[in-house]
């Protein structure tokens, strides 16, 4: 089994199981992703039940992920208010951070899978 990059980080919040993650306020913390976060990674099978617990966070690979909405194989994604998986549509001039691509398709609640693959999606030129 390829466990694949997984790292401990400390909780700077709740972090659900298989919710997309942002960087900390200190290095070696972790916090649940919102709108417009830069996004590090995923948690998997296990979360952060308050602030200070450790969480593990998946750093590559393809992941298991709770889609936010309407998710197609193929689609960008980005982090909604809640740190699920929705798809990522910067409008014209705009940029949206991504995790990666959507590996499966799903609606709300949805546990599907993305590849870790972090970056900056930006949209048409105005």
């Amino acid at each position: 089994m390829d466990l694949g990059l997984i790292k401990n980080f400390t909780a700077e919040s709740v972090i659900e199981k298989r919710r997309l993650v942002t960087f900390g306020s200190a290095e070696g913390h972790a916090a649940r992703a919102g709108v417009g976060d830069v996004l590090l990674g995923t948690t998997a099978i296990r979360g952060a039940a308050a602030i200070g617990d450790r969480v593990d966070v998946c750093l590559d690979n393809i992941r298991e992920v709770e889609f936010g909405g309407p998710v197609v194989f193929g689609d960008p994604l980005t982090s909604d208010a809640a740190g699920r998986a929705i798809k990522a549509e910067p409008g014209v001039g705009a940029s949206v951070p991504i995790i990666g691509r959507a590996i499966s398709a799903g609606v709300l609640g949805t546990i599907g899978h993305t590849t870790i693959q972090p970056a900056i999606l930006h949209g048409p030129s105005a």
